[in-house]
């Protein structure tokens, strides 16, 4: 396999776009073709899965997994982006500090949590790359604009406290109250909204502090590298250290093991025939060769009981008896 073909799991820092992520990473690697499978806001750090020369070919299979966050919640007054970067605006909430300390019960925090849990309805955010009308929402916003937006539905598996034991509010003794949580969602959720949301539940206004994303499907935070130690390890010619093969990518769908022939065929587009199979019509499955390298991903079709590659990575470089 082509060392530079392959997932990258780069654990983002605060203060620069996703695009600058990958951007460092083609200076780094010296590679063009490098693409992110998921944004996450300049002030946001954590999991961001890079894809590396034709591993880019598996952003579709990627973009749309669950996610999980780890975040803080400001409760005392909104912003006009939603998070930590925007400017106060004025609401009409209840003020927070009542005898100096927030005055909802735990029982009232974990009623907002549970309302905010399952499937519900976001209304995106004027501050977000989301299209409308061909324009993106937050060139609308910069220039003052506000316009309607529909609502999407997303699903939130998780929503709980950090640390569920002991006071649940962090005082920052500036009339305005921090609270961590955990977040497992379905993609294309907005935790600055939930936290929005979350606030309103509590009548005060709220906006999203701190955000770290730990989880992007099956890649986790304990994988993630730093630009810098990407950058060590490729002058060091250890780049095999922190770069996954690309069958990583996708390990939720189950695999099947070619022969040399049928890597053959696959990298021709052609279809592989199975005499007995355990999938079911429409089911992807990871096509691989015989050392393990991800040639193509495919769809069952049980009418003609075959796998149909779709996407095709063709890795695998063809035998030397096949080279005539």
């Amino acid at each position: 396999m082509n060392r530079m073909d392959g997932v990258l799991v780069i654990d983002k820092p605060a203060g620069v776009t996703s695009h600058d992520v990958v951007d460092e990473v083609r200076r780094i690697l010296q590679v063009r073709r490098v693409g992110h499978t998921g944004t996450l806001d300049p002030f946001a750090t954590g999991v961001l899965v890079i894809l590396i020369g034709r591993a880019t070919r598996l952003a579709q299979f990627i973009s749309g997994v669950e996610k999980e966050y780890e975040a803080v919640i400001r409760l005392g007054y909104a912003t006009d982006t939603g998070d930590v970067t925007g400017k106060p605006i004025q609401t009409n909430e209840e003020n927070p500090t009542i005898n100096g300390r927030g005055h909802w019960s735990r029982d009232e925090i974990e009623a907002a949590l549970e309302s905010l849990r399952g499937e519900i309805d976001q209304v995106p955010p004027m501050y977000s790359a989301k299209k409308q009308g061909g324009r993106k929402l937050y060139e609308m916003a910069r220039r003052g604009e506000e316009v309607e937006r529909k609502p999407v539905r997303v699903c939130i598996n998780k929503f709980e406290p950090i640390k569920p034991k002991g006071d649940l509010l962090k005082d920052n003794l500036d009339g305005t109250f921090d609270f961590e949580v955990r977040v497992e969602c379905s993609s294309g959720t907005y935790v600055r909204t939930l936290a929005e949301d979350f606030g309103k539940r509590l009548r005060v206004g709220a906006h999203l502090a701190e955000l770290r994303r730990t989880r992007v499907g099956d890649f986790q935070i304990e994988q993630a590298q730093t630009l810098e130690q990407v950058k060590i390890n490729f002058a060091e010619e250890a780049l095999g250290k922190v770069l996954l093969p690309t069958d990583a990518a996708l390990t939720r769908f189950p695999a099947v093991d070619l022969t040399v022939s049928d890597v053959r065929r696959v990298q021709n587009g052609l279809a592989v025939n199975l005499s007995d199979s355990k999938w079911t019509n429409g089911e992807r499955v990871r096509m691989r060769d015989e050392q393990g390298n991800l040639i193509a991903v495919a769809e069952y079709d049980d009418t003609s009981a075959s796998l149909r590659p779709g996407v095709v990575i063709a890795l695998a470089e063809t035998p030397k008896d096949m080279r005539r």
